[in-house]
């Protein structure tokens, strides 16, 4: 079974910048679709953004376009999502998730079968 490690979270001021990383223990992620999360406290979790399997469709929500971008790095064996332009909402728990489901991704949570433990990334300044 995959398991699945984020890192690269911190304390930004409004208005910058972090890159993300999702990476999988003992193996590759080229063959999974990914999709990175956030649960802020007193909301639910929420779809952030994701990239499909194979093809490498990707998707943002509408709160995170024009400022987040997912990518694979298949050389380091990781997708990043790097976060520009970074506001006080976008303070989070921020999980990445797979799945070797093919097709177009999703950000509904139900359509991941792994996770990683999440790492904090705090706006603020």
């Amino acid at each position: 079974q995959v398991q699945i490690v984020e890192s690269g979270g911190g304390l930004v001021q409004p208005g910058g910048s972090l890159r993300l990383s999702c990476a999988a223990s003992g193996g590759t992620l080229d063959v999974y679709a990914i999709g990175w999360f956030r649960h802020a406290p007193g909301k639910e979790r929420e779809g952030v953004s994701c990239i499909s399997r194979g093809f490498g469709s990707k998707y943002y929500a509408e709160s995170v376009k024009g400022r987040f971008t997912i990518s694979r790095d298949n050389a380091k064996k990781m997708v990043t999502l790097q976060m520009n332009s970074l506001k006080p909402e976008d303070t989070a728990v921020y999980y990445c998730a797979a799945t070797q489901t093919w097709g177009a991704c999703a950000l509904s949570r139900s359509w991941y079968d792994y996770w990683g433990r999440g790492t904090q990334v705090t706006v603020s300044s």
